[in-house]
């Protein structure tokens, strides 16, 4: 029995024993009311449980929905995340065997470097030990040379000038007919080897050494053979660098002095041509 009923019914008892009949009736009547809202109130307190039932079942249905949600959310994120590392990784490796492939260029290019230089070294060594071949050689081949030039009589040395100037060699022949005089200055082919030098420069188109040397013959050997062919070799010189004056007084005393030389034929042919 509940609370309310058992002091609804004390009160009754107490009632009943001091009370008249209709005051017996007016407390029925109230307590019948009493009861008729104590049901009521129950039946309301029954409709406000039920109620809050539901409302709780609702909110923990919802809620088990929203759990449901954010718990499926998550699996989508750890999977995009977990994708994403494998992404990564497969990236960090593809990265990798790109810095190998990479390298490798490198490190062939570095040994080939290397390989290059030790060539080159080597190289190097070869080129020293014949360049001191070479001059040990040279040093050899000129002092065999000029063994050969102090045992030489005057006479070779003069025809070998004459065949080096005849092979076009200028420069060589010169030196040959320079080393002849300086040894043997009053030779009798001396005024021939001056004439030589005076025919390597103007061959050269060098006109003045040219008309030096030649002078050096009509000078000092004005008996020799050379000094007609000088004349007119010097005359020649003068006229290429446009001196036609000294040319023609050279070519009139080439004519005076050797007049019937072939040189002085030429002479007159050229004096014709100079103006």
């Amino acid at each position: 029995m509940k609370p309310i009923q058992l002091s609804m019914l004390v009160v009754m008892a107490g009632l009943s024993g001091c009370a008249s009949q209709s005051a017996l009736d007016s407390t029925r009547y109230d307590v019948d009311e009493v009861r008729t809202r104590v049901i009521s109130l129950e039946k309301t307190m029954g409709g406000i449980r039920n109620e809050s039932r539901e409302g709780i079942d609702a909110i923990a249905k919802s809620l088990k929905s929203d759990v449901a949600e954010v718990r499926k959310l998550s699996a989508d994120i750890q999977a995009t995340i977990d994708s994403t590392k494998t992404e990564m990784q497969a990236m960090t490796g593809k990265l990798d065997d790109m810095g190998l492939s990479l390298n490798k260029p490198t490190e062939d290019l570095a040994r080939y470097r290397e390989d290059a230089d030790k060539r080159i070294i080597a190289l190097e060594d070869r080129i020293i030990k014949l360049q001191s071949t070479i001059d040990e050689l040279t040093k050899k081949t000129a002092e065999l040379a000029q063994a050969k030039e102090v045992t030489a009589s005057p006479d070779a040395v003069y025809m070998k000038g004459l065949d080096v100037f005849k092979s076009g060699d200028m420069p060589a022949a010169r030196e040959i007919f320079s080393k002849f005089l300086e040894k043997y200055p009053q030779h009798d082919l001396a005024a021939n080897a001056h004439y030589w030098i005076g025919e390597t420069h103007y061959s050269e188109k060098s006109y003045e050494p040219a008309i030096l040397a030649f002078q050096d013959v009509i000078k000092n050997f004005p008996t020799k053979d050379k000094v007609p062919a000088s004349m007119l070799k010097q005359a020649m010189a003068f006229n290429a660098i446009n001196d036609a004056k000294s040319a023609k007084y050279v070519l009139k005393k080439l004519g005076e002095t050797f007049p019937k030389s072939d040189e002085a034929i030429k002479a007159k042919e050229l004096l014709k041509e100079i103006k």
